[in-house]
């Protein structure tokens, strides 16, 4: 339940225009209260149902979360149009996501495969995040940045594509992201 309260505030704390109870019509809004019981069912095992919800609520809502995805408390999509979340996908607290964001594997991977974002991660409109990477906590990704198979250090800012740290610490720098330690690919 506290998910859910923290959900709401992260609205609040993130949209300016949200005066009231509006956002009881935010598709991101309606997205996450109804991933937060797919994954619960998901967890329990339960076959197909949560797959089926989930296409439900990707019809409903244009926002398209696996039911395994992990998602921290305080997430807030604006928008939410064209949002997905893959399976393996992981994210700390208040989390915030602009439409278009893409959050995908490479189609080379087994098990892990999605991106794990730490805690107060901003992920700009349009931006695209691909394979089993590691984003830290404390980072802004600007809009339309291509990230793939780089991690994100934390306290970093983002952009370009391909995504180059633009700021790490408060302070304007202009550096390479540090390529992804990976697990083994699929034999090809």
């Amino acid at each position: 339940m506290s998910a859910f309260i923290e959900d709401i505030r992260a609205i609040y704390r993130n949209d300016p225009a949200c005066r009231n109870i509006e956002f009881l019509f935010y598709p991101g809004f309606r997205a996450i209260v109804a991933h937060r019981v797919i994954h619960f069912l998901w967890n329990l095992g339960i076959p197909l149902l949560p797959r089926i919800l989930s296409e439900i609520n990707r019809f409903m809502t244009g926002l398209e979360i696996h039911p395994g995805a992990q998602i921290g408390p305080g997430f807030f999509v604006d928008h939410g149009a064209g949002v997905v979340i893959g399976e393996t996908t992981r994210m700390g607290s208040n989390c915030v996501l602009f439409h278009n964001v893409t959050l995908g594997g490479t189609g080379k991977h087994h098990g892990k495969r999605h991106p794990t974002l730490g805690d107060d991660v901003f992920v700009g409109t349009a931006a695209t995040l691909l394979g089993p990477i590691t984003v830290g906590s404390n980072v802004k990704i600007g809009a339309n940045s291509f990230i793939v198979m780089c991690d994100v250090p934390s306290n970093t800012t983002v952009a370009g594509t391909p995504a180059k740290i633009i700021k790490r610490d408060g302070l304007r720098c202009d550096e390479d992201l540090p390529r992804t330690r990976l697990v083994p690919v699929i034999a090809e």
